[in-house]
Formats: C-alpha cells, sequence, structure tokens
C-alpha cells in the first residue's frame, strides 16, 4: 500500500551529444519527461527544440502502407538489432515503394474492373437490339438517340401519334425506367430532340460499343474476368511478399517506432545556441530504482551534467504516482483509478480497498455454490476476455464461499453443511440463521462493522495528513482527531447504554470528549493556520466564518450518522440473499419439488438468475460505500498518474 519513490532529473549538454541521452532515457523505458519550464523560471535564453521528427514522418507512411497490404503492424523483440541509419530508411522506403507498387497496380485493374461492369450494366439495357451498334452509328440521313425515359412520362407519346417520328422503341423495363431508342432524321433533330428532352429523356453514350449489344457484353465479361484473375495474381504476389518478408518488416517497424518516441522526447527539451556552442537541457522523472542504471550509462558522456532530487521535495511540480502493491490487491487499483490517482505524498488505499471490498462483498453475498461461479466466471472473464474485473471477481467469490460456510448456505440449501458442523464443531445447526432469530444480531454487526471502518478511515485520514503536513486536517478536521475523539466517544456511549445498560456520560465526558472537539471543529481553518504558523490565521470577517462553520458543522454531524447507517445495507442484502433464494425455493415447490424435472430447471435458472442479478448488486453497492462513506474521510485521489516514454505502438493515423 505505497507509492513508489520517485526523482526529479535535470539533464544538461552540449547538442552533439542530445541523441545519446534521449536514446538512454528512452532505452531505460521508465522516463517521463517534463516541461523545462516547470523545473527552470528563467528560460529567456533558451529556446523549444524545433526540429522535425522525421521518424514518426516516416512511421504515418510506413504504418499506413502495411495496413493497406493487409498486415497489421506489431512491435517485436528487437534486441541487439542495431541497424544504421540509412539502413534504416533505405528498407523502410524500399518496402513502401515495393507495396506502393503493387497496390497501384492493383488499383488500376480495380478501376478498369469496374469500368468495365459499368459498360456491361449500361449496355445490357439495349441487350434486345440486334443489329451492329457501328453501323447503326454512322448512318448518314438517321441518327439513333440511345437512353432512357421515366415510366411516367411514356404516356406523353400518346400526344405525337400523328408525328411518324416521335417513336420510341422499348427494349428493356425497371422500376423507374424505360430503356430504348428512337431515331431523328438529320434536317429534324432539333424538333424531335426538343420533344423528347420535354419527356425527361436521359441520353446515354453507346458510341464504345462494338458490334451488337450482345457480342460486346460478352466482350466486356470476358475483360472483367481477366482483370479479377490479374487483381487476385497481384495480392497473392503482394501477400507472398509481405510473409515472406514479414520478420523482417516488423523488425523495422518496431525500431522505427523506438526512435519516433524517443525522438519525441526532444519536444519537451529546450536548447540554447551561443557562439561558442549549443547546448540542451531536458527534465523529468525517474523511479528510485531506474535511476541508478540510468546514472550510469549518462556518465559515459563526457559534456552531459545532471541534477537530482527526491520527489518528495518537489511537491509543487505534482511528481506521477507509480503505485506499488501485492499481488492480492494489485487488481483492485482497477477501482481506485476509477475514483483518482493518490498525490504523491498521500496514502495508497489499494490494500485497504482489497481487504474491504472483498470482505463486505463476500458477507453480503454469502453462499458457497455462488461463490464457486463467481471465481470460475472471473477466471474465464479474465483469462478468454481480458476484463481487469475478472481478476477481482475471483477473491470476490472466495469470500462468497467462505462466507457461505460461515452461514450455511450453498445454492440455497441452507441446511447443506450441518453434517460438517456437527463433525467438525458439533453443532447441531449452523452457527448463524440469516432469516431466523439472529436478523437483528446481523443488523447489529453490520452497524458494527461500520463504525468500525469509520474509525479506521478516520485513522488513515490523520495518518496522510500528518505526512502532507496538513495540520488542520490532522487535528482540527472532522475526520481528524476531532472527529475520532468526537465520533469514538458518541459510538462508545451509545453502544454501552444499549448493550451494557451503563452510561458513560457525564459532565466531564461529554465536556473534554464532545464539547471540546466540537469546538476545535469548528474553529478547524484558524486553528490550523496558527499551528502552521501562519500569522494571518484569523478570518476576515468572524460573523461570516461562524454562519459558514455552522451549516458544515450541521453537515458534518449529518454525515456521521448517514454514513454509518449506510453500513446497514450489509445487513440488508445479507437478508436479501436469502430471500431471493427462498423465492426461488418457493417455486420448486409450486412445481413438483427438487426431484422433478421442473424442479430441477427452476432451480439452475434460479441461482443463474440470483448470481447474475444480485452479483451486480452487490459489486454496485460495496463499491459505493468504498467511495462514499470511506474514500471521502481521508482519500483526494488528485495526483497524476506515472506515464513514461515505453516502445508501444503509436496511433499514426
Amino acid at each position: 500500500m505505497s507509492v513508489s519513490p520517485m526523482k526529479a532529473i535535470s539533464i544538461i549538454g552540449l547538442s552533439r551529444d542530445f541523441d545519446k541521452v534521449i536514446n538512454i532515457l528512452g532505452a531505460s523505458q521508465a522516463f517521463e519527461p517534463e516541461p523545462v519550464t516547470s523545473f527552470y523560471t528563467n528560460t529567456e535564453k533558451f529556446q523549444n527544440f524545433s526540429e522535425a521528427n522525421r521518424y514518426s514522418e516516416l512511421l504515418t507512411e510506413f504504418d499506413g502502407v502495411l495496413m493497406t497490404a493487409g498486415l497489421e503492424p506489431e512491435l517485436v523483440d528487437i534486441s541487439g538489432f542495431k541497424p544504421k541509419e540509412e539502413a534504416l530508411f533505405g528498407y523502410c522506403e524500399s518496402v513502401i515503394e515495393e507495396c506502393d507498387r503493387y497496390m497501384q497496380e492493383i488499383s488500376s485493374k480495380e478501376a478498369e474492373k469496374e469500368n468495365c461492369i459499368k459498360k456491361i450494366e449500361q449496355t445490357s439495357h439495349f441487350s434486345g437490339v440486334k443489329l451492329d451498334m457501328d453501323r447503326l452509328q454512322s448512318c448518314q440521313y438517321i441518327k439513333p438517340r440511345f437512353g432512357r425515359i421515366p415510366v411516367e412520362s411514356m404516356r406523353y407519346l400518346d400526344r405525337y401519334k400523328d408525328n411518324p417520328y416521335v417513336m420510341f422503341i422499348q427494349t428493356s423495363v425497371d422500376r423507374n425506367y424505360c430503356w430504348g431508342a428512337y431515331m431523328v432524321p438529320v434536317d429534324r433533330e432539333e424538333e424531335i430532340d426538343r420533344i423528347f428532352s420535354g419527356m425527361l429523356f436521359e441520353n446515354c453514350d453507346v458510341s464504345q460499343i462494338e458490334g451488337t449489344p450482345e457480342e460486346y457484353i460478352k466482350t466486356q465479361t470476358a475483360r472483367k474476368e481477366k482483370l479479377e484473375k490479374e487483381i487476385e495474381q497481384s495480392k497473392g504476389e503482394l501477400k507472398s511478399f509481405i510473409e515472406k518478408n514479414r520478420e523482417e518488416i516488423l523488425r523495422y517497424y518496431t525500431k522505427l517506432t523506438e526512435k519516433a518516441i524517443y525522438q519525441g522526447l526532444k519536444s519537451h527539451a529546450m536548447v540554447y545556441n551561443s557562439k561558442e556552442s549549443s547546448s540542451f537541457v531536458i527534465c523529468g522523472w525517474l523511479p528510485d530504482s531506474e535511476f541508478e542504471a540510468v546514472e550510469k550509462k549518462l556518465k559515459k558522456i563526457k559534456s552531459v551534467e545532471w541534477q537530482t532530487d527526491d520527489a518528495i521535495n518537489q511537491l509543487e511540480k505534482s511528481p506521477p504516482i507509480k503505485l506499488k502493491n501485492s499481488c492480492f490487491a494489485k487488481p483492485y487499483s482497477f477501482y481506485v483509478e476509477m475514483y483518482g490517482v493518490p498525490k504523491y505524498n498521500e496514502i495508497d488505499p489499494t490494500l485497504f480497498v482489497a481487504i474491504t471490498y472483498t470482505v463486505l462483498f463476500g458477507a453480503m453475498f454469502g453462499d458457497f455454490g455462488h461463490g464457486i461461479v463467481l471465481s470460475i466466471a472471473g477466471v474465464v472473464m479474465y483469462k478468454l476476455k481480458g476484463f481487469k474485473v475478472g481478476k477481482i471477481i475471483v477473491p470476490c467469490g472466495i469470500s462468497s464461499a467462505i462466507f457461505g460456510l460461515i452461514f450455511g448456505s450453498c445454492f440455497g440449501f441452507e441446511d447443506a453443511f450441518n453434517g460438517l458442523y456437527k463433525e467438525l464443531f458439533s453443532l447441531d445447526e449452523k452457527p448463524i440463521e440469516v432469516m431466523g432469530r439472529n436478523i437483528i444480531d446481523v443488523i447489529l454487526v453490520s452497524v458494527a462493522v461500520g463504525i468500525f471502518l469509520l474509525i479506521l478511515a478516520m485513522c488513515l485520514n490523520i495518518y496522510s495528513s500528518f505526512k502532507q503536513k496538513d495540520m488542520a486536517k490532522a487535528i482540527f478536521g472532522s475526520n481528524g482527531i476531532a472527529g475520532l475523539v468526537l465520533y469514538t466517544t458518541v459510538c462508545v456511549g451509545i453502544s454501552s447504554i444499549l448493550l451494557l445498560d451503563a452510561n458513560i456520560f457525564n459532565i466531564v465526558t461529554i465536556l473534554l470528549l464532545i464539547i471540546v472537539p466540537l469546538v476545535l471543529i469548528f474553529l478547524a481553518e484558524p486553528l490550523g493556520k496558527l499551528a502552521e504558523g501562519n500569522k494571518r490565521w484569523k478570518p476576515e470577517k468572524w460573523g461570516d466564518y461562524c454562519v459558514q462553520s455552522g451549516f458544515e458543522m450541521f453537515e458534518v454531524i449529518l454525515s456521521y450518522l448517514s454514513n454509518t447507517m449506510s453500513f446497514l445495507r450489509v445487513g440488508a442484502f445479507v437478508m436479501v440473499h436469502a430471500g431471493m433464494m427462498e423465492v426461488v425455493f418457493t417455486l420448486i415447490g409450486l412445481v413438483g419439488g427438487v426431484t422433478s424435472v421442473a424442479g430441477i430447471l427452476v432451480l439452475i435458472f434460479g441461482n443463474l438468475f440470483v448470481i447474475a442479478l444480485e452479483g451486480l448488486l452487490v459489486s454496485i453497492q460495496t463499491l459505493r460505500l468504498e467511495f462514499y462513506e470511506m474514500f471521502s474521510r481521508f482519500y483526494s485521489g488528485t495526483g497524476r498518474p506515472y506515464n513514461p516514454v515505453t516502445l508501444k505502438k503509436l496511433n499514426t493515423k
């Protein structure tokens, strides 16, 4: 439950050695760059690094060509692969050129094929014409007009039945158009064309048709089939080229990606040019664990100097956060990061979440059989689908199975483990009857658990606040020492009255453990400033401060009550789970009992329904308890995640 120590580093050197430094920082896979202006206030003599990233430009083209060629680029192991600059660019450009040649050839033939299809489609409308189109087009005294007329316009031909030249020879018809031709004498072209234009005639160019339409269609079909074979052949050659050189292509692609990423580091640097020399400065963060290895390599570059400082001394720069958790707690960082990343000097709550979430989930979903099913489902979700939440479901399922043993429940059978209790513990029945006489006990235990967790959250807040040197929050806050004393006193006092019939409230305890903490919480802001040595600790207007603090005090007291009562949902869901299974068994009784086929089906689907529905509800309610009842007391989550420069596939689109 900790944040990995970080170091701030500022590196200065001659520009001639800049690439060496960049390669060292990039190869570490651990350096997170930071703008130089964050580390230096006076940068007037420095300029931003403006050199174009030529690796990135080539990578964009290379990635696009490979994708078009059918190869999904991926990063491969390139340890020991160190091609020279000329070889890297030369190979990548040759692959681009070769792929472009194939793709241009394919594209050209695809366009020609589409043209054939278009010609076939257009000519098919005139396939009924048995005349040689070349000879028909060459007539001296009469000219054909091939095209189409909207179906609705065909009725207007009757208006010109007395004109022998207004005649449309129909060759085909579809839903919207009649296809065909009309003939015009050369001396009456303008008149006849105007009539057909009024009927919305659309002319089609048939000048390319050689012979009869049927002969032309056969010619174009043969041409299309030939082009399809040539296209497939070109695609096959391209695929063969890619497959033959795949390993080498991916190695160069990975190396080019690496160079592009490393070169991208320069955009965070600044340069200083003088008459004597040109210098650079680059700043950023390194984990403590990686710093020694990077420093060892930097020492080999004579012109380079660097300054370092622990991140704890650079909190104003908001150091990036790298979480360090155990195998059990690590999956739960998924939930923590949903809320936010801790600040550098703030505690990491992942282990706290891992323990409390797992226990609360198991208690609310206590069934041995259901827990085992959930664990199996979690394994499947993570292994087959890669869902992060699957790794959380597994321990939650195990917790549910453990509580199922305590509650004596397995797939809704409430007496499933009676024999086990008798053999191991000499008990005639299970220790906890959720739906029986123990209901009040379940409710009281859930509230007691809530009180314990809230007190624990306050203790974490006190520790975290002292760590952040926030005296007001640590000592005088509603979740600080004052709040802890007040809340604990009230809870212990009420518990002693209800359970032990003993009243601990007297003038001394009320004054010292209730009134004084309330006053401290009321005056938290000025007292905190005073404790930190701030001379301007007094509020500007005491009247405004008292009104505001009064409302805040009222809200604090309500939050103590509401947060405590929120844990009643733990006990409620324990009973809801048992109640839902009672409904399932009632339905089984109505259809003939567990031994009937219908009863078995109801048992199976009823259990699946309860697992799915209540599993979802319990997970949401448990997460709500974490975020609203506990996190809000000790965790801000306002840090920024650690994002080092690493070798990864770039979005080059």
